[in-house]
This record gives C-alpha cells, sequence and structure tokens, in this order.
C-alpha cells in the first residue's frame, strides 16, 4: 500500500500535528462531550480507586478526604490548561493540531523539552500498564478466593498465585492491543466505563454495609497508628503517591481531545467534559474510600475489593472483581494506545517504503467485522504487552507501584509542562501577578511529587526485600 493509503488506515501513524484542511482528509472526527467523558472515566477511575480506602486510612478523617478535593481541584486547572494547548498558536483558531501531549511540548517549549518530556510520558503511560496488569490479577484471585470460600468453608486454606493471572491478562492483552488507534474504541471506553460505574457502586454498598454492620464508624483523625513518627511519614507519603496516581490523565488528555468534533471548538468541549468526568470521579472516590475506611478502620485493606474479611454474598464479591476486570482491559488500551501511537509515527516516517512498516493484511473471520493486520503493529505492542506483564510479575505490589507511578508523573506532567506551556501562550511576563501565583503552585505541587516518591519507593523496597 501506498503512504496516503497507509494513513487512511491508521490515522496515528501521520504528522504529529495537522492543519484542519489535512486532518479533515485523513480523519473525520466524531466524538462529544459523552464520549470524552467516557474515554476519561476509563483512563481515570481504574485501579486507583480501590486503594483509597488504603489512602484515608493513612491520612485520617480530615486530611484524607480534604486531599481527595484537592487533588481534584488541581486536576480541573490542568485540565483546563492542557485543552488550550491543543491548538497551536491559539487555543481556538490555531491552524495546528497538537494530537499528542509531547507534540504540544514540542510547538510551545521546543525540542529540548520534548525529549524531557517523553521520559515523564513514557514512564507514565508504560507505569499504569504495570498497575493496571497488577491489579487485574488480584482481582482474578479475589474471584477465586471467593468461590473457594464459598465452596469449602472459611476455615479453607484458599491460596492462589498471581502469575498465572498476569499471564492470562497479559495473552488478552495482546489480542486487545491490536485495535489501531483511540478512533476505534470508543465502544470499549464506554464498556468500561460501566464497569467502572458496577464496581465502584459495589464496593460503596458492601463498605456501607459493614458500617451498618459494625454500628460505628471507625478511624480517626490522625489514621493508622504507626510504631514510629518516620513509619507514618513513609506510609502517610505513599497515601498521598497513590492519591497522585487516582486522578490526573494529563498524558492521554489531548489524544482523547483530537477525537472529538467542532464546532464547538474542541477545548470548550474538552473542559466541559472534564469537569463533569472529574465531579463524577470525586463522588465516587470519596465514597468508596471514605465508607471503606469507616468499615475497617485500622484494618483498610490496601485494595478494598480484593480485600475484604468476608466473601458473602459470593457472587456480587465475583461480580465486582469481574467488573474490574473488564474496564481494566480498556483503562490499559487508554494508557497503552498513545505509547503505541508514537513509536508507530516514527517508524512510518524512519522507513516509509517499509512493506513491513506499512503494509496491511486484511482478513476475515466469521461473525467479526473485517481485520487489517500490520506486522509491525502486531510485532511491537506484543512486545510492550510482554515486558508490562514481566515487570508486574517481578514487583506484584499494589499499592507501593500505584504510588510510585503517580507521584513520579504526577508534579512534570500534571503541573510543570502545562504551566510552562501557559506561559508561552499567553506570554506571561516574569514577576508579574499571575506567574507568581503559578510558580506557587507549580513549587507546592512539586513538593508533593517529593513526599509520594519518597514514601511510594521506601514501601516498594520493604515489600521486595521483607
Amino acid at each position: 500500500m501506498g503512504g496516503t493509503e497507509d494513513e487512511e488506515q491508521s490515522p496515528l501513524i501521520g504528522s504529529f500535528s495537522s492543519s484542519d484542511h489535512d486532518s479533515g482528509q485523513l480523519l473525520k472526527r466524531t466524538g462529544t462531550t459523552w464520549t470524552a467523558v467516557a474515554h476519561i472515566i476509563t483512563g481515570v477511575i481504574g485501579a486507583g480507586v480501590l486503594s483509597l480506602s488504603w489512602s484515608v486510612a493513612q491520612l485520617g478523617w480530615i486530611a484524607g478526604p480534604l486531599l481527595m478535593v484537592v487533588f481534584a481541584a488541581v486536576t480541573i486547572v490542568s485540565t483546563n490548561l492542557i485543552s488550550d494547548c491543543y491548538r497551536y498558536p491559539d487555543p481556538q483558531l490555531g491552524p495546528a493540531r497538537c494530537p499528542s501531549y509531547m507534540e504540544a511540548v514540542r510547538l510551545y517549549l521546543g525540542e529540548k523539552w520534548q525529549y524531557v518530556c517523553g521520559v515523564f510520558v513514557q514512564q507514565s503511560l508504560y507505569g499504569c500498564g504495570i498497575a493496571y496488569t497488577i491489579t487485574s490479577a488480584n482481582s482474578i484471585r479475589a474471584i477465586q478466593r471467593s468461590n473457594c470460600y464459598h465452596e469449602e468453608g472459611s476455615q479453607a486454606a484458599c491460596s492462589y498465585g498471581d502469575s498465572v493471572n498476569m499471564l492470562l491478562f497479559g495473552a488478552l492483552q495482546i489480542l486487545v492491543s491490536q485495535i489501531p488507534d483511540f478512533h476505534n474504541m470508543a465502544w470499549l471506553s464506554v464498556i468500561a466505563a460501566i464497569m467502572s460505574f458496577a464496581y465502584s457502586f459495589i464496593g460503596f454498598g458492601l463498605g456501607f454495609t459493614k458500617v451498618i454492620q459494625n454500628g460505628t464508624i471507625q478511624g480517626s483523625i490522625a489514621g493508622v497508628p504507626a510504631s514510629n513518627m518516620i513509619e507514618k511519614l513513609c506510609l502517610a507519603f505513599q497515601a498521598i503517591g497513590d492519591l497522585a496516581f487516582a486522578y490526573p490523565y494529563s498524558v492521554i488528555l489531548l489524544e482523547i481531545q483530537d477525537t472529538l468534533k467542532s464546532p464547538p471548538s474542541e477545548s470548550q468541549t474538552m473542559k466541559k467534559a472534564s469537569v463533569i468526568a472529574i465531579f463524577v470521579t470525586t463522588v465516587f472516590y470519596l465514597c468508596c474510600g471514605c465508607f471503606g475506611y469507616a468499615a475497617f478502620g485500622n484494618n483498610t485493606p490496601g485494595n478494598l475489593l480484593t480485600g475484604f474479611d468476608f466473601f458473602e454474598p459470593y457472587w456480587l464479591i465475583d461480580f465486582a472483581n469481574a467488573c474490574i476486570v473488564l474496564h481494566l482491559v480498556g483503562g490499559y488500551q487508554i494508557y497503552s494506545q498513545p505509547v503505541f501511537a508514537v513509536v508507530e509515527r516514527w517508524f512510518s516516517r524512519k522507513y516509509p517504503n517499509s512493506r513491513f512498516v506499512n503494509k496491511f493484511y486484511s482478513f476475515k473471520l466469521p461473525l467479526l467485522p473485517l481485520v487489517q493486520l500490520n506486522l509491525l503493529r502486531l510485532s511491537f505492542r506484543t512486545t510492550y504487552v510482554v515486558s508490562t506483564t514481566g515487570i508486574a510479575m517481578l514487583f506484584p505490589y499494589f499499592n507501593q507501584v500505584l504510588g510510585v507511578s503517580g507521584a513520579l508523573s504526577f508534579w512534570p506532567m500534571a503541573i510543570y509542562f502545562p504551566v510552562e506551556m501557559y506561559f508561552v501562550q499567553k506570554k506571561i511576563q516574569p514577576w508579574t501577578r499571575k506567574w507568581i501565583v503559578l510558580r506557587t503552585f507549580s513549587f507546592l505541587c512539586f513538593l508533593v511529587t517529593v513526599m509520594g516518591v519518597i514514601g511510594s519507593l521506601e514501601g516498594l523496597v520493604s515489600a521486595k526485600f521483607s
């Protein structure tokens, strides 16, 4: 196939930015506010929601819920700044589109910063793949334990490993990863978003039911006690890292925005979708996090739906964890497709005449639409999934992995680069009021990242060598 035909088959393997005219030839954007909300919820309400009860338990009744609201507010500010960077140089009328976070950084800040940004982008996306693999394996194991306890009694030795479950999830992702790009996976995001609502409601309901059974609200203002101040600080810092993982989706925002039709302007639609999605997310987070802590107090598990000390009704536990797995199938793709797009774009530009890179093979399976297979896509995406699965098997520590991944990417991706691009776009002069406010905001968020990294790395090392 020729180069033009290849671009039509795989729109994300085109140029990094394009004019409206060119984009219109290559791709018809049909996304709406509600498809964007579905993509966001799929990307945000994932593994992070399951660790929130544990995070609230470490921080206590005041700091825990308060920090959830603070992170929600920070995310809204961050997404508004990034949404305006989709078009260049003007947020409404700019002729060039930025279909990826890295391309926006290149246009606004230069190629040097694009390389720096690329390290954090790939770390964030890759970390999410690892975390989602661990979470899915934990949920499959919870289903196995639930059925075992139901059939053999609560005293049975129902012990299962995670390695086989991770391999099963990885095998499924190898198949799903052949979906070409974001424009072809709206259906998967809708299904995944529905699943996230389902298990969030179940987690909230189970926590609420246990509070009623206990007849009291457990927990304290200071949170779970520790043997010494250093340990308490490390646990609190790790909880902050988990919260940092749970909210921001800046790294995939422009990919989502690139699916939206206009008018109205893409930035206007994206901002509206972000507010709706973050509001819904925050309500779920507060309900799941607070009722989980209220139910279990100092014994709050690291993963709410896999750590219950009861497994009845077992079918409800099974259903909730099955919803988690189905949701994370979509969530894994939400965070992997940008990586696939960047690599495949690069190869397409570097080797425009390579049949391995650009040729598509079509075949038809019974009861399925026409499937188009590309050898580069098949080999690279399979290797990528295998690598995330392998690392997840080496470090199967849920809370610690979430904390490290969230903390490392929070400040640079959600705060620093958006603020710097805003300064360039709006031509903000140093030492003006707006410059001082945003610099202070950025510095405070940097301190949050430092605390999260310290606490999560300490927890990861302790878990690995304990």
